[in-house]
């Protein structure tokens, strides 16, 4: 099976075996993995037919042909994430056409990092990796700690940034058991510190700069598809740190385009905070190059990065699907917040970074009034 996977620079399109451990291209970029998915899925229309005799599954099995179907079954290391509600809330915003919200808050440790710690950490357990090691702004500290304390044999370490994470949050990685490390800086330079360690020592990596860790994140976008039917909406709007979660959600989509799944795309829209938008920047000047932020406190605590890993990937995806990029401010993203969790949904702030930009999209006229959008909620009110 694991011939069915590759890894490819986004630049140079050089290849690698998918057994070697590595995060970046010779030249310096990031990888993707490329999947021989005509092999993987070779009728779709009996594909799609055939999921449903797998709603008993976790959503990575059911989905695993098209998420990473190089991976052995015996290596999965799931605690049973996905299948989050897809909330419909058409009727409390008559200005759009509907408008829906996926709360991947619903998961295990209460976000969406969950998605990509099945393929990452299950990957690190196939290689029979002893450690795994990420940096955090909280939410990818508690996945990766929790898949890895459920995993045998395996030891995570964390590197966060000292008082800017949730109590909420740091608690997650202790209590899971992994290494958990304060350091007097912040996210971006936790993550140098990352990349230090694992070109030093055998500890294998798991921020989104690892590619696979992404192809488990694509089963957001399959999942929230599958939920409706295969029917595509208008907008998906998703908020954007590290810029992982809209590189991998691109990515899936343009998988399921391929192969005839679905027959077009939605536009993607990117939320930034003003505190920290470095993706905004560039795509307000026709997607210049990266220029690095020192990201500025914000409740959206777990997107204040100012030198996203992945903004090459989500540069590239959000071209492809005609997407825009907006920023939101404090004021805003707290009262939609506020407005979301009064319906009974309980949101982080990052999510209502999310919701807050697809109103300010709907009222630039952006997102016009029959458009049906789905916003995706990336973690739970209670970890803040």
């Amino acid at each position: 099976m694991t011939t069915l996977s590759n890894f490819r620079c986004i630049s140079c399109s050089k290849e690698y075996k998918i057994h070697e451990i590595r995060y970046l291209c010779d030249c310096g970029d990031l990888l993707e993995v490329i999947h021989d998915l005509q092999s993987s899925i070779s009728n779709p229309d009996l594909w799609k037919k055939s999921l449903d005799n797998k709603m008993q599954q976790t959503a990575f099995l059911r989905y695993q042909n098209i998420l990473f179907p190089s991976l052995p079954l015996d290596s999965i290391i799931s605690l049973h994430e996905g299948d989050t509600p897809l909330y419909d809330v058409s009727d409390q915003f008559p200005e759009f056409g509907s408008f829906k919200l996926k709360h991947e808050g619903i998961n295990p440790t209460l976000s969406f990092k969950d998605r990509g710690m099945v393929a990452g950490v299950s990957w690190a357990h196939h290689l029979d990796c002893q450690h795994v090691i990420c940096a955090s702004t909280g939410d990818t500290s508690a996945a990766m700690a929790a898949y890895a304390g459920y995993a045998k044999n395996m030891q995570g370490i964390v590197l966060l940034p000292n008082g800017k994470i949730s109590p909420e949050q740091l608690s997650q990685a202790i209590s899971y058991g992994s290494l958990t490390i304060g350091i007097e800086t912040d996210f971006d330079d936790c993550m140098r510190l990352v990349q230090e360690l694992t070109r030093k020592h055998n500890i294998y990596l798991l921020n989104s700069m690892n590619s696979i860790r992404i192809e488990g994140q694509k089963a957001i976008g399959i999942e929230l598809l599958h939920q409706l039917n295969w029917e595509v909406p208008d907008w998906i709007i998703i908020p954007v740190g590290n810029a992982g979660n809209i590189s991998a959600l691109g990515k899936g989509l343009r998988e399921l385009f391929k192969l005839g799944i679905i027959d077009k795309l939605p536009r993607l829209a990117g939320i930034q905070t003003e505190a920290a938008s470095p993706l905004y920047e560039s795509f307000k000047n026709s997607y210049a190059n990266l220029i690095p932020q020192k990201a500025k406190s914000t409740k959206a605590s777990a997107i204040q990065i100012g030198n996203p890993v992945s903004f090459n990937k989500a540069i590239k995806e959000l071209k492809k699907f005609n997407g825009v990029v907006e920023i939101v401010s404090e004021i805003e993203l707290m009262d939609w917040k506020a407005q979301i969790d009064s319906l009974g949904i309980s949101i982080c702030p990052n999510s209502s970074v999310a919701v807050s930009g697809a109103m300010k999209l709907r009222d630039n006229e952006i997102i016009k009034s029959d458009d049906d959008v789905v916003v995706i909620l990336t973690a739970h009110g209670s970890k803040f």
